[in-house]
């Protein structure tokens, strides 16, 4: 393994545990739904709430699949895994956007997000 695929691995890790840790806030504190980027967060609101702790749900099978696959699978499985799983952070920025939140957390957070998840994953079907 060279040392680019290494540094990749490990970003891609650190990458899964944080999505594992995000959900796990998501589930134990749907507040925090409101540093999500979506404006006029009803965090009060008993729905809204339910909605944020299954989209914790989702971070915390999606970062585990993660780690499972940086576990027991090849270089190139982690990088199209990475790819595929791209996707989420990429809706994520999609509605954030059209919910007119801010422009920080559409391209500073998600799209960046999903951009390393691309990167990370494209080294490692190339390793």
């Amino acid at each position: 393994m060279t040392t680019v695929s290494t540094v990749a691995t490990v970003v891609a890790g650190l990458i899964a545990a944080a999505v594992v840790v995000m959900g796990a806030s998501f589930v134990r504190a749907p507040g925090i739904a409101a540093d999500f980027g979506i404006p006029g967060t009803p965090v009060e609101d008993h729905a809204f709430r339910s909605w944020a702790q299954v989209k914790g749900n989702r971070d915390i099978g999606a970062g585990l699949l993660l780690l499972v696959v940086l576990v027991g699978g090849s270089p190139q499985l982690l990088g199209a895994a990475m790819v595929a799983a791209a996707i989420m952070p990429v809706c994520d920025a999609v509605t954030v956007a059209r919910a007119g939140g801010p422009r920080a957390a559409v391209y500073g957070v998600h799209a960046a997000t999903a951009a390393v998840m691309v990167l990370v994953g494209l080294v490692l079907l190339v390793s």
